[in-house]
């Protein structure tokens, strides 16, 4: 999928890695990636140093006993774990649907370049 305002391809000029760079294939895959990866690390780093906090400064609360001997730390440091694999699946599922698709695009047509591109090295 190449718009109009891809660099065109001639057969005898290397690859012209900046100008795929901001092609608009390109700069769609930066933002969907972006979009999706930096307000989900704010979020997980904000969660994270919460827990952090409240471990080292309310002792009386994180020992807020839930069920018998298990109290809410154990509790919320045990939901970090299950936060880290959600994260994981939830990213791991939009890069398959939103990333992969538009990478591999720019991949192949990179590939169709490069024997060109390649020979006139090579020559």
């Amino acid at each position: 999928m190449v718009s109009a305002t891809d660099p065109p391809r001639d057969a005898q000029a290397p690859i012209d890695y900046p100008a795929v760079q901001n092609s608009e294939q390109f700069r769609e895959l930066r933002t969907r990636h972006r979009s999706f990866t930096f307000p989900l690390a704010v979020a997980f780093l904000v969660w994270y140093f919460a827990y952090v906090l409240l471990a080292d400064y309310a002792h009386d609360f994180m020992s807020t006993p839930v069920i018998g001997n298990i109290n809410l730390g154990v509790v919320l440091g045990l939901a970090q774990f299950v936060t880290t694999f959600g994260i994981t699946m939830w990213y791991v599922s939009y890069a398959n649907r939103k990333l992969d698709p538009l990478a591999t695009s720019i991949r192949e047509d990179l590939e169709e370049r490069e024997p060109a591109a390649q020979a006139e090295v090579d020559s």
